[in-house]
């Protein structure tokens, strides 16, 4: 049986990852006021975050429409799949998911298509979509995959620093005066992804305080099984890397954030991804 993995742009995975691994991802749309962009497609990753940098307005993601998804499901299963696994940006945050499903609805009894919540973000998803395709790859079960998801799901860590408050002030999350006093007072916070949701997990004052606390909070897990480190324009990325391989030396796969989840959490925003064993 030749099972399919399907995924959205938020998974932020190196275009050499998806193309290697036989991953189909669906992009979400960007919007930067009237401009709307395909992400990926008419938008990279480099030009959203020079748009970023030039323009007043915050830029905002939408779902892709479920025909996209039909459309990409229609074309595995004329490509000979026999059956596709569906996985996604957190149903909490995104109506991704919801659209997914929708287009597997319209499928109905052609295919066994399975639609999955990852529950996660960024190389959160990615990670975990990593996974199922190389298993994919070596012959797994439609069965096989969705029960190794549903573990996964629960055993996905992700943990970030985000350097700026500027796009939470614009996003409305916190008050400017808020944000003018963490930006005196040079406060990076901390986020967790928590069932699904994006958390506070702290606050620093310093950068390096913030990467610091992300490392040893990593470093002080008992197992890991993956790693992964999401980076957002970042150009201290190698020298983090560098810091993730002091006590990790397995794999480690680096992912750029791209403009689904860099709307919201802004350039600078830096953080590792693992999994923790059963």
């Amino acid at each position: 049986m030749s099972v399919r993995i399907v995924t959205d742009s938020s998974c932020d995975l190196p275009e050499d990852v998806i193309e290697s691994l036989g991953i189909v991802v669906v992009p979400l749309s960007i919007r930067f006021g009237d401009d709307e962009f395909v992400d990926r497609e008419q938008l990279s990753v480099a030009d959203f975050w020079r748009m970023c940098g030039e323009r007043e307005e915050l830029p905002s993601t939408a779902a892709p429409a479920p025909g996209r998804f039909e459309q990409a499901y229609r074309s595995l299963l004329a490509d000979g799949a026999d059956g596709i696994v569906s996985i996604h940006l957190s149903g909490e945050l995104s109506a991704t998911l919801q659209s997914a499903r929708t287009a597997a609805t319209a499928i109905g009894d052609e295919a066994r298509i399975e639609v999955l919540d990852s529950r996660s973000i960024t190389v959160g998803l990615g990670l975990t979509v990593a996974t199922l395709a190389e298993r994919a790859q070596g012959g797994a079960s439609i069965d096989e995959l969705v029960d190794q998801a549903n573990s996964l799901v629960g055993r996905t860590r992700v943990l970030g620093a985000l350097d700026t408050l500027e796009y939470l002030k614009k996003g409305g999350r916190i008050g400017a005066a808020q944000a003018v006093l963490g930006s005196l007072l040079s406060i990076k916070p901390l986020i967790a992804i928590e069932d699904g949701k994006v958390e506070a997990a702290g606050k620093q004052r310093t950068r390096s305080r913030a990467t610091k606390f992300v490392l040893d909070a990593v470093a002080a897990e008992p197992a890991i099984e993956r790693v992964a480190v999401m980076h957002a324009d970042c150009d201290d990325i190698d020298e983090f890397v560098a810091k993730v391989r002091e006590f990790h030396d397995g794999e480690i796969l680096v992912g750029e954030i791209g403009p689904v989840i860099g709307a919201h959490a802004g350039p600078g925003t830096i953080g590792v991804i693992y999994h923790v064993p059963a």
